[in-house]
């Protein structure tokens, strides 16, 4: 499959995309709109004024376009901002691979890592502290704490070579969006 948008049938409304962290509780919620698949997996995009919502706190607007992208198979699902964020280029979470539970929702858990990319061009590692507490707290199994930790050193060499999709491949499917 080429890095080029590939556009098919969207579904019939949003896609929601669910995360939940390991004991079963929702994390993150948001609705997208599908905009393809290329040879890293599938592109969502939510344009300036999404909604997103944080367990069963009020849904927030996010202030700029973005777009998901849902990797099949990976521990990682990653948020692509471009230029226009004020907190990161792009965002990856470390995830238990994403299921698409229906052609209009997918969900993950969060396994709290987070590697950035920020506009200066800086890589770093998020939330190893959350990681650390919630692998004893949820009682993660050593597989589960071995995927996570071997995604995130693999990300972070990605991400700082720029590697695709950590480069400009985003970019197209962020154009669909804004």
């Amino acid at each position: 499959m080429s890095s080029q948008p590939v556009k098919r049938p969207e579904p019939e409304g949003p896609v929601v995309v669910q995360y939940f962290k390991y004991s079963g509780d929702l994390h993150w919620r948001h609705d997208l709109h599908y905009l393809g698949e290329d040879r890293h997996g599938a592109w969502l995009g939510g344009p300036a004024g999404s909604t997103i919502q944080r367990g069963h706190e009020p849904p927030k607007l996010w202030p700029s376009p973005f777009v998901q992208l849902v990797t099949p198979g990976q521990w990682w699902t990653m948020f692509f901002n471009g230029d226009h964020s004020d907190d990161f280029r792009i965002y990856i979470d470390v995830i238990t691979p994403g299921k698409w539970v229906s052609e209009d929702r997918v969900e993950m858990v969060d396994l709290d890592l987070d590697v950035v990319l920020h506009h200066d061009g800086t890589v770093e590692l998020l939330d190893e502290d959350e990681f650390l507490d919630h692998s004893q707290l949820f009682s993660y199994p050593d597989s589960l704490i071995d995927g996570a930790r071997a995604t995130a050193a693999e990300l972070m060499l990605k991400v700082e070579s720029r590697a695709e999709p950590f480069g400009t491949d985003g970019q197209a499917w962020l154009a669909m969006v804004q």
